[in-house]
């Protein structure tokens, strides 16, 4: 089985965005990373956004909120951050504490700094094959990952495990878009085990640790783990048992390594992507 690691197609992706820094003449796009709270999850990605956004030579500034800040407080502030002009982009980390209305926050960010693809309008442009949109990161990280080792996804069987709206309903969408034919599964799927072992594509987006073994795979099919989970040892590991599979798939992603190292690699992509847009 070959192991897909995400470190290559990171690098991929920083050509490409080292070439489309380029056409700012100089302007360098600023990401603000807004956090509520103190989760060690939402800490720790906000760490590896901003190492990512430096190592691509582009800034990145954190907004940081106490866990009890009211509703009212949080829409202030998150509206002056959505009109600083010198913000080009906005990462949100979520869910945000149970006080402050997501949904109104969804709706207040600005489309075209929406890097998350979190507004009704980004993801009705997902939903719609409209390339103006921004997709969640995580979920293009997926289509990256395919296309850079020059998997084929046109014509194959697609089975997508969860349909959050942050992977699962997005991916299946831009999976739709590349011409494969998805599946998205969830937990009341009557055949769960004989739907995956049917797809040529397997993607794992479930958040549940080593949930998917070899039970699930098909023979050599390409499996793309998007799960970050804590096992019973305290290791990190995703939604799919990546020892046992290794005698049936073709390709996989590990955990850590693989999709996670691309989506704040996508994210930075999206930076950039919204700073040449707003320059036009």
């Amino acid at each position: 089985m070959i192991t897909l690691k995400g470190a290559e197609v990171s690098a991929r992706i920083k050509e490409q965005v080292a070439e489309d820094l380029k056409k700012l003449d100089g302007k360098i796009p600023a990401l603000a990373i807004v956090r509520v709270g103190e989760k060690p999850d939402d800490m720790s990605y906000e760490r590896g956004a901003k190492k990512k956004m430096d190592s691509f030579g582009l800034q990145a500034e954190s907004f940081v909120f106490p866990e009890d800040i009211s509703d009212e407080d949080f829409k202030a502030a998150f509206q002056k951050i959505c009109q600083d002009e010198k913000i080009t982009g906005i990462l949100l980390l979520k869910p945000l504490p149970e006080q402050i209305s997501e949904k109104d926050i969804d709706r207040m960010i600005d489309p075209k700094k929406d890097l998350d693809g979190i507004s009704p309008e980004n993801i009705a442009k997902v939903f719609a094959g409209d390339p103006t949109g921004f997709a969640p990161c995580t979920a293009e990280a997926v289509i990256e990952v395919l296309k850079a080792y020059d998997i084929p996804i046109a014509g194959k069987r697609a089975a997508v495990v969860g349909r959050s709206m942050i992977v699962g309903k997005p991916l299946s969408m831009l999976l739709l878009k590349e011409n494969a034919t998805v599946t998205v599964c969830h937990t009341r799927t009557a055949d769960l085990k004989g739907t995956c072992k049917n797809a040529e594509l397997l993607i794992a987006a479930a958040g549940k640790a080593k949930m998917l073994d070899e039970g699930y795979v098909g023979e050599g099919a390409v499996v793309i783990d998007v799960g970050i989970n804590v096992d019973e040892d305290g290791k990190l590991c995703g939604d799919v048992d990546f020892q046992s599979i290794q005698e049936r798939a073709s390709m996989a992603t590990p955990v850590p390594g693989g999709v996670g190292a691309v989506t704040t690699a996508v994210l930075a992509k999206h930076l950039v992507r919204a700073a040449l847009q707003q320059a036009e």
